[in-house]
């Protein structure tokens, strides 16, 4: 079944382009970068995750050589085609519930920017319903210059440029950023839908899901373990309760 395009996102080049304008066969050749390294240091060892918008399985396949158990989630049954070793399900984020609960969540891509402050609820709504007692929510947040400094460029030592060309407000705090991928032999192109969020306004976006910081895990604040709060936490002591 076709996944017609998100509103507002577009993708060119070649093979399979998802519909939030990704590219399969540009994620398919990227490095797998430090995030399994950040994601390993900061959960109990061999816990079971549960990897929301794993795409092809960059960071899904390097957990599981580290000794994890993960179920990979995306909307993007191509992404899916990649993944080896894992249990996959095919389903946008904010639409999920699995009826089961997990060590882990993970929301990482940025995906917590989401242009549609629904589908961020959506997607905090969903970490928030499979993280079990005790677990965590990894969650990746833009830098802070994400789109002041454009444009800019980056050369991978692997051997492709990326260019983040513009970011041009659209409308209610959320801006269209325009990206493109260059290889020798292709060139890919993503716009897509961001809302910038500063860390006061991310940290107001997980309380009202019912999440709170646990710790920031990277000095640029990038990456993030959340943990849910609890119904005991939140209530109001009684009037008249002795105090410790």
């Amino acid at each position: 079944m076709r996944i017609e395009m998100r509103e507002g996102y577009e993708g060119t080049g070649p093979g399979a382009i998802t519909p939030d304008g990704c590219a399969v066969e540009f994620y398919s050749r990227l490095p797998i970068g430090q995030e399994p390294d950040i994601i390993a240091a900061a959960v109990p060892a061999g816990a079971r995750i549960l990897e929301l918008g794993s795409g092809v399985g960059r960071v899904t396949h390097p957990l599981l050589e580290r000794g994890f158990t993960v179920t990979a989630v995306d909307e993007s049954a191509e992404m899916l085609e990649r993944v080896h070793g894992a249990r996959t399900i095919c389903s946008p984020i904010e639409d999920l519930d699995l009826g089961e609960t997990f060590d882990v969540v993970m929301l990482a891509s940025f995906l917590v920017h989401a242009g549609d402050a629904e589908v961020r609820r959506g997607l905090l709504r969903t970490c928030v319903r499979h993280v079990a007692a005790g677990g965590c929510v990894l969650i990746q947040r833009e830098g802070e210059d994400y789109h002041s400094n454009l444009p800019r460029e980056r050369v991978d030592p692997s051997g492709f440029t990326v260019r983040m060309e513009l970011a041009e407000p659209v409308g209610d705090g959320v801006n269209s950023v325009r990206a493109e991928y260059v290889f020798p032999d292709a060139v890919w192109t993503q716009t897509f839908l961001t809302r910038p969020l500063t860390k006061d306004q991310f940290e107001e976006a997980l309380a009202e899901a019912g999440l709170k910081v646990d710790s920031y895990l990277t000095p640029d604040r990038i990456w993030v373990r959340a943990v849910a709060v609890t119904a005991e936490a939140e209530a109001p002591e009684e009037e008249g309760a002795e105090v410790a």
